[in-house]
């Protein structure tokens, strides 16, 4: 089984630097859920180049309904540092079992 979608994203906050805080993620479902035993891998890209600076995505929770997914700035063009900001991007996402 896969499944496609895209979803619109932007960063207000800074990066997250402690793991499992996901406070500041989004939530993507499925529009179908999979079935209880699978096992769903996620792969995004993103599908657009409206900020000057590498955006980055980071996924969790992913399981038989959806995900979570947020979207942070890699590096900035002035610093090299980022403070985690972006523009708001298309991402584009495949879910699909193993």
């Amino acid at each position: 089984m896969i499944q496609s979608g895209r979803v619109n994203l932007r960063s207000d906050h800074a990066t997250e630097t402690r793991g499992g805080q996901t406070g500041t993620f989004t939530r993507v479902s499925f529009p179908t859920p999979f079935p209880a035993d699978a096992e769903v891998i996620v792969q995004t890209t993103v599908q657009t180049f409206n900020g000057p600076e590498s955006p980055g995505v980071r996924l969790h929770d992913v399981d038989r309904t959806g995900f979570l997914i947020r979207l942070n700035e890699l590096h900035s063009s002035g610093t090299g540092t980022s403070d985690g900001k972006h523009v708001e991007e298309t991402i584009g996402w495949t879910a699909y079992t193993i």
